[in-house]
Order: structure tokens, then sequence, then C-alpha cells
């Protein structure tokens, strides 16, 4: 994963406009289908907001779906500028925590300024490396990736890692594009089929819990470790 996992993405970027092969991954096949620059806050802002997301992306929807008990601890993994912070605050409750992980520093201060300006004293906003989460061991029940998974380089070796974060009963949520024509998402190549994410991930160690079928455009693929 070279650089960026900002959420919502590209995948957002052309959020409002739409890969590889559907075949499993190989020694090279699990990379990152397209990097991009989140430095421009006031850009993404306007992408990653935009109203007119609500209707797909359903996040009252999708963070029920998630079936998140109060006081936990929930990690947006490429949180952007926290477009879901407010629904998983809600969804945590005041005794639960919501790490927001960006690694793009400007998009990470516009994260902590809008968690005061939203009065969610729950959401921590963590500056994470491309490669790394930055997030502590054994603490996390929750893992969320929206739109973001395929912008991850080397992502077996990634969600191996990404183990050592899930307390006992853990789970890992990736929610991307169905690799199809669709009126909204990113081009064709850089979305990934949802059976190579599941290869992906059971190369990493997890194995498929549940799959909420909640959205129009996206699959939704809760994972546990094997």
């Amino acid at each position: 994963m070279k650089r960026h996992l900002a959420i919502a993405s590209l995948v957002l970027a052309v959020a409002v406009g739409s890969g590889r092969a559907e075949t499993a991954p190989e020694a090279t096949g699990h990379d990152a289908t397209a990097h991009q620059s989140f430095a421009d806050v006031e850009h993404w802002k306007s992408v990653f907001d935009d109203p007119k997301r609500d209707a797909w992306q359903k996040p009252v929807e999708l963070v029920k779906a998630l079936d998140i008990r109060p006081g936990a601890t929930v990690a947006d993994l490429g949180a952007g500028t926290g477009y879901f912070s407010r629904y998983l605050a809600a969804a945590v409750g005041p005794d639960g925590t919501v790490l927001s992980v960006e690694p793009e520093p400007k998009l990470l201060e516009y994260l902590r300024d809008r968690a005061e300006r939203e009065k969610t004293a729950t959401v921590i906003p963590i500056l994470g490396s491309a490669d790394n989460p930055r997030l502590p061991p054994r603490a996390v029940d929750l893992v969320l990736i929206v739109d973001t998974f395929h912008h991850i380089d080397d992502r077996i070796q990634y969600f191996r890692a990404l183990r050592r974060v899930l307390r006992p009963g853990g789970r890992v949520a990736i929610v991307d594009w169905q690799k199809r024509a669709l009126p909204v998402g990113p081009p064709m190549e850089h979305k990934l089929a949802r059976e190579q994410v599941v290869d992906e991930m059971t190369a990493a160690g997890y194995t498929v819990a549940t799959e909420p079928d909640v959205l129009p455009y996206q699959y939704v693929l809760i994972f546990a470790p094997s």
C-alpha cells in the first residue's frame, strides 16, 4: 500500500461518475488499483460529504447492519473527512471509542475540527502510516474500511498484520464497489471483484462471518480471523 488509505478514496472522487481481472490474487496481484493525493481538503469535502452520497452509501442502514454494541471500539480505517464519524459515535455511545485513522495530515486536522464541531468527543483522530494504521494491539472490536480496500498496497500482508489490533471476537468490515458498470463510483479498472476480496482476506487469515445486503452498488463483507 503506497500512499493513502484515505477513505472514501478515489472511489468517491469519481463517486459521481463510473479492476482487475476477476481472478484469485497472485504474488503481485494484491496492490492498490489507484493512488491519489488527498491533500486538497476543500476538494475532498465536496466529494466525500456530497449530500447525494447518502442516497447510495446509506450510512444509517450500513452502521446498523454492522451490529456495533454500545461501549465498543471501532476503527474507521481511511476516515477521510469523517463522513461516518457521527454515525459510528452514535453507535458506540458515550462509553465507546471511534478511532478515525487517516494518513493524510491535512485531512487529519479536518477530522479533529469536525469532531469538535459535531461534539463527538469519542472520536479520536489517528495519523496512520501508509503501511500501518498505528492502532494499539488487541484494542479494536471492529475495523471498518469503506471505499478504501482497493487503495491498499500489499493487502494480504497488511491484513495479516491487522489481526494483532483485534480484540477476541473482533471483526473487519470491508465495503467496496461491485465490479460492474454503476452510476457512481470509480472506473472499472479500479474496482475489485467481491470474490477477489474474499480470496485475499482468506489468504490473510480471515473467513467471511456475515454479508449484509444493504447497499445498491457495493458489497459489505464482514470477516473474522480464522
